[in-house]
């Protein structure tokens, strides 16, 4: 039973995207097929049931089952839209509830789309307790996580120069600014990683970044380096000019955290001996 658990906890996570604030979240022509149906018409007749559920709760249907459009080939040379929807954990669970309960694999995604749900609102409570750096190191977390699946996208879309590609999003973000230029601005030393040393709200304008530009690559389906290149580049463009809507601080004007988290990460060792 152990070893069909995670079996299925991998199924999910191995679908499982992270959005801009960390949060997790499914798509569900994704989940369809982890859940063995086929037809789409009934398992959105599902979808519809848990939306009607949800807004019997009193929860909001619009945050937690997100109507996104997809472009997919249907031939050599011709593509079609197609429905598709971003779901939260709790959209997952209510959706669960109203699946075939004779299959298996239903049984266990009970299991866990309930706890992650428990496990995401603890979380969700405790970040606002934190204090910077621990946000930071949050933050970070979700930043590597995010990158290791960027480059995974990048790799697929046709990328081989991953310098470039990853400059092309910070010059976006960063009005022109490469990776190292951004390190010479901070004082950082040769090769010290610049996202160590940036604090939590800059983190979080760069995992905005990161993520978007996966599921830009993937939704449309981005091949040829170029391509990838002018995607991640535009992404970071379209956050800075969010951020500079908003009235927020340009990404380049936030200040330089006093100590990276790998220092940080040295004196909590210590204090721990």
């Amino acid at each position: 039973m152990n070893e069909i658990k995670e079996y299925t906890e991998k199924m999910f996570e191995d679908i499982k995207r992270v959005d801009e604030n960390g949060n997790e979240y499914w798509y569900a022509r994704e989940l369809m097929i982890v859940f063995e149906y086929s037809l789409w018409q009934n398992f959105h007749r599902i979808i519809k049931i848990a939306m009607n559920n949800c807004k019997n709760s009193n929860y909001n249907i619009l945050h937690h089952f997100i109507d996104v459009n997809k472009m997919v080939q249907v031939g050599s040379k011709t593509t079609r839209k197609i429905t598709d929807y971003k779901l939260t954990r709790y959209a997952c669970y209510l959706i669960v509830l109203n699946c075939d309960p004779r299959k298996k694999v239903i049984a266990l995604a009970k299991t866990y789309f309930a706890i992650q749900t428990r496990k995401q609102e603890l979380s969700e409570m405790e970040y606002s307790c934190l204090t910077e750096d621990e946000k930071r190191f949050y933050q970070r977390n979700l930043t590597k996580k995010g990158n290791y699946s960027l480059n995974i996208a990048a790799k697929n879309a046709g990328v081989k120069n991953f310098d470039r590609f990853h400059n092309a999003g910070y010059k976006g973000l960063y009005n022109g600014e490469t990776a190292n230029e951004i390190a010479k601005r901070k004082n950082l030393r040769y090769r010290e990683d610049i996202l160590d040393n940036m604090g939590s709200v800059e983190l979080a304008a760069n995992l905005f970044r990161i993520t978007q530009t996966e599921e830009k690559l993937i939704n449309d389906n981005i091949k040829g380096e170029n391509s990838a290149n002018d995607t991640h580049y535009n992404i970071g463009k379209n956050i800075r000019e969010v951020i500079a809507k908003n009235g927020g601080t340009m990404p380049e004007k936030l200040l330089t955290s006093n100590k990276s988290l790998k220092e940080l990460e040295k004196e909590i060792k210590i204090n721990e001996r």
